[in-house]
Formats: structure tokens, C-alpha cells, sequence
């Protein structure tokens, strides 16, 4: 009978302790609302956070009043007015950079995008958009980005994007010094 006694303790403890350490396991728990106002309403809030948004564009506006430096035949890449892809909203991931998200809207426009890895920089280089090269626009010519109103001095696949960032591509005939806000840092 002792022996019993001890067996029952032992059970019942065992049973206890699974029961405090797994209870729960498995299962997911769901919010529950009562709308009875007597009861009180109550609601689990989740706190999700918010999409990381910027805008970005790419023009050629520069080219408008060098066409007659512009092969002929790449006088139909270059839109009336310029803009290849105008100012759009984009959301991104934290950690995204300038090229990934240019690669990004010219995949979504269908519009043609070259680049190069650049080993000795670490980084990408924007060779032609819209199937406008460096050099198509004369010797000096490319492509620059810019962020917040500033051309930085490294390549776009190490500028990492923040929320609210306004990113900028333009082409230049002029090494940068034909585009509004650029400021020559050598």
C-alpha cells in the first residue's frame, strides 16, 4: 500500500510537471475579441512594422540639347521629354542599395540595363539604361546617381538605401558637370 502511495505521488508530480513545462506546446493562440461592452473588448495588438519606401527615377533630359553629339540612331532611345522612368514610389528591404533597386524598376518597366562588376570597387558600374552607353553621348558621357540631392563618389551598389530617400539617375555628356546639384569632389 505504500508503495502505491509513492507510485501515485510520483505519477502525479510527473503528470504536473509536464503539464507547467509544455503546456501550450503546439498549439498557436488567437486573439480573442468579445463585443459585448459589459465584458469589455479586448484585442491583441501586433505591432508589424511599416514598408521602407523612396523614390527613384531615371532621365536623360541632358541628352535633349546634345542630340546632334548622339548617334543617329539612337535618337529614338531618347523619350520627348527625357524621363526613361519617372519619379516612382518603390518599397524596399532594409540593407537594399541604389543598383539593386535600379535593377529592380528596370526589370518591372521592361527597360534594357547593362552593368559590369567592378572587382578593385566592390561594386557595380551602370554601363547603359534604356540602351544609352557611356560614350554614346560623347567622350565624357555615363551615367550618375544621385541621393537626396547628392552625386556620391562610389559606385551605387554600395550606397544603402534608407526610408524617404530620394534617388536620382541621370545622364551626363558633361562627366557630371552638366547635371543640376553635382559638385565635382577630386
Amino acid at each position: 500500500m505504500k508503495n502505491r502511495k509513492i507510485l501515485a505521488y510520483i505519477l502525479t508530480a510527473v503528470l504536473a510537471f509536464s503539464m507547467i513545462f509544455c503546456a501550450g506546446c503546439g498549439k498557436t493562440e488567437t486573439p480573442v475579441t468579445t463585443p459585448d461592452a459589459s465584458v469589455g473588448e479586448s484585442t491583441e495588438t501586433v505591432e508589424t512594422p511599416e514598408a521602407l519606401t523612396c523614390t527613384i527615377s531615371v532621365s536623360c533630359a541632358v541628352l535633349l540639347d546634345n542630340m546632334d553629339v548622339l548617334d543617329a540612331d539612337k535618337h529614338e532611345m531618347v523619350p520627348d521629354d527625357g524621363i526613361i522612368i519617372p519619379v516612382t514610389t518603390v518599397t524596399f528591404e532594409e540593407g537594399d542599395d541604389v543598383f539593386t533597386l535600379l535593377q529592380r524598376i528596370c526589370r518591372e518597366n521592361k527597360i534594357h540595363l547593362e552593368f559590369s562588376e567592378d572587382p578593385i570597387y566592390s561594386s557595380a558600374y551602370v554601363e547603359g539604361i534604356n540602351n544609352l552607353y557611356e560614350f554614346d553621348g560623347g567622350e565624357l558621357s555615363g551615367w550618375y546617381y544621385s541621393a537626396n540631392g547628392w552625386f556620391p563618389n562610389y559606385g551605387s551598389s554600395r550606397y544603402v538605401v534608407e526610408d524617404g530617400d530620394v534617388i536620382e539617375w541621370h545622364y551626363s555628356c558633361e562627366m557630371g558637370h552638366d547635371l543640376e546639384g553635382y559638385v565635382d569632389e577630386y
